[in-house]
């Protein structure tokens, strides 16, 4: 299968220096490609949509809750729905689990249940009534339906597999508002993410983000080698200028344009000219002296506050910028709020492979400065906190609690 044009060259097998694995290649050749395909729908989802609101009896709710008992919006259904059908066209990946619907599933269904599939999509009362994805889901579904028997195929190609876990849509408490959000998805070695340690098991990770421009952040790491980090940016599949500068790149199969923004994304070493800092959970710090300290530590060094409420869009703003320590801390009043095996694990590993450190932020605990990919996730429920972004300053903040 060919590399696509937006994979660095530099990084390609045969070049100078670290390259990718073979089982590296496939992720990008026959794997992230259909990420990448739901991201960008995702994106144009979203700024299709007329009602997302977040306002309580206002059009944009379900009136449902996931199994965690978060309020669903549309946007979240249609996200999800979005994803499970990108997944279930990619022969490698045979498991999924999700925020939305947390247990690992079987993604491949039957070309007779793909149609099936696409006629309910497009009947659905929801996607009819809101506008999001009802296109969009029926496409998609069709579109498994077309190619299950070239999966099952590619599969025997390599006896590889790989399961995703995913936030479908982060930050939807926001998204009422017009901010930036965005798309978590870990993808890991075999047939399930639970109780493998992430710094084995995780072998790719890939952040959304939705803002004036749909981009994504593309991490690739294999246990004790060096990892990958880049930026792309995602256009529309009629090549429309979602991000506005129609550069070199090429096609998914989905026809999504898609072009190398930074072929290596890293944090900058120091000095630094101007250095930043988002304090998730502000509330916390009227409870928790040691959050307090370390909110007015950066303060009266003159840090700017970039905070948006959205994980994946404050932790993009810092890589960036090359600088930026985001802190979701868990303390008193602050319980743990972030999934380990949705959110925590793979920004995890984009930050790392960034050159960044992403640690435990729980104040009070034994795990309180372990790396979070040093320890397996037990349960799709698992929570804890974070924090992260440029090693150094990761590393002052446990000095900084010690005062």
């Amino acid at each position: 299968m060919q590399v696509p044009s937006w994979v660095p060259r530099e990084i390609l097998p045969g070049s100078a220096g670290e390259c990718l694995s073979q089982s590296q290649l496939l992720l990008v050749t026959a794997v992230i490609p259909f990420l990448l395909d739901a991201i960008a729908e995702i994106g144009g989802t979203l700024r299709t949509s007329t009602s997302i609101s977040t306002t309580p009896g206002a059009a944009g709710l379900v009136g449902s809750r996931n199994a965690f008992g978060d309020e669903q919006l549309e946007a979240d259904v249609a996200a999800e729905r979005i994803l499970r059908a990108a997944l279930g066209r990619c022969a490698h990946v045979v498991a999924a689990s999700s925020e939305e619907d947390p247990v690992e599933r079987a993604v491949h269904i039957s070309s007779a249940s793909a149609a099936s599939a696409a006629s309910a999509a497009s009947s659905s009362g929801l996607a009819s009534a809101s506008g999001l994805a009802s296109g969009s889901a029926s496409a998609s579904a069709s579109a498994s339906a077309s190619a299950s028997a070239s999966a099952s195929a590619s599969a025997s190609a390599s006896d590889e597999v790989f399961t995703a876990a995913f936030d479908p849509l982060d930050g939807s408490s926001i998204v009422g508002a017009n901010w930036a959000v965005g798309t978590i998805v870990g993808v890991w070695r075999g047939q399930s993410a639970l109780g493998v340690r992430p710094d084995e098991g995780l072998a790719a990770a890939v952040l959304g983000v939705y803002g004036p421009r749909t981009t994504a952040l593309v991490a690739l790491r294999e246990p004790g080698r060096p990892g990958f980090c880049l930026h792309v940016g995602l256009g529309g599949a009629d090549n429309s200028a979602d991000n506005g500068d129609g550069g070199d790149g090429d096609r998914t199969a989905a026809g999504i344009h898609v072009h190398l923004i930074d072929p290596r994304v890293r944090f900058s070493p120091p000095p630094f000219s101007t250095r930043y800092f988002a304090p998730a959970n502000l509330r916390a710090a009227a409870e928790d002296p040691a959050y307090a300290g370390l909110v007015s530590h950066y303060i009266a060094r003159r840090y700017t506050l970039r905070y948006s409420g959205g994980l994946v869009p404050d932790v993009a703003h810092a890589l960036a910028k090359g600088h930026g320590v985001y802190l979701s801390p868990v303390a008193a009043g602050a319980r743990a709020k972030l999934r380990r095996l949705y959110e925590l694990c793979p920004v995890a590993l984009v930050v790392e492979c960034a050159g960044g450190c992403a640690v435990d932020s729980d104040l009070g605990g034994a795990l309180r400065g372990q790396r979070i990919l040093a320890r397996a996730v037990r349960s799709c429920d698992e929570r804890g906190g974070i924090f992260c972004g440029n090693a150094e300053e990761v590393e002052a903040i446990f000095a900084l609690l010690k005062k």
